[in-house]
């Protein structure tokens, strides 16, 4: 099966992104923040790998791979993560993506994340709620550009803080 043609919205996202985390708690006010660099690739028109490196101003480093695999119209992760991705398909513009995930080594977590993706599909904005034990303990607001359509030559390089950029 195509993953292109199954998940047109997801072969939309292909690419390398940068942008900047910003976590919140409940009262509005800024906990965290980091760059970061995603890698979002479409081998073979049939799996779905995403690589994330994130960067914090102290040198901190934290590098996630997240393959994937299709079902139906539906990406499913599990890795240190379990969990889906699907387009809205009540969104008649075709710009919004919903994930739900948990996490295997923090259990009574959960997460939902929305993906807004620009028309020219050249930025997108991201949305993560956390819950844990049911209750919402804080969001992570994401702001990213697409710095290239071409995620094979990004492949296997080590960016470091400086190579992301400001």
């Amino acid at each position: 099966m195509s993953l292109r043609a199954a998940m047109p919205y997801l072969a939309r996202n292909e690419g390398v992104w940068e942008g900047y985390y910003r976590y919140y708690d409940t009262n509005g006010d800024k906990i965290d923040e980091h760059k970061s660099r995603l890698i979002c690739r479409i081998k073979d028109d049939q799996d779905y790998h995403q690589t994330n490196l994130y960067r914090w101003a102290d040198g901190a480093k934290d590098d996630r791979d997240f393959p994937a695999s299709i079902d139906g119209s539906r990406l499913v992760f599990s890795t240190e993560i379990d969990g889906w991705a699907a387009a809205v398909d009540l969104d008649e513009h075709k710009r919004t993506m919903m994930l739900h995930w948990t996490r295997k080594n923090e259990p009574g977590l959960y997460l939902y994340e929305m993906i807004q993706l620009s028309d020219d599909g050249e930025s997108r904005a991201r949305v993560w709620q956390w819950f844990r034990a049911g209750r919402l303990s804080h969001r992570t607001l994401i702001d990213e550009v697409r710095i290239s359509t071409d995620w094979r030559s990004y492949e296997g390089i080590d960016p470091g803080y400086g190579d992301i950029r400001d």
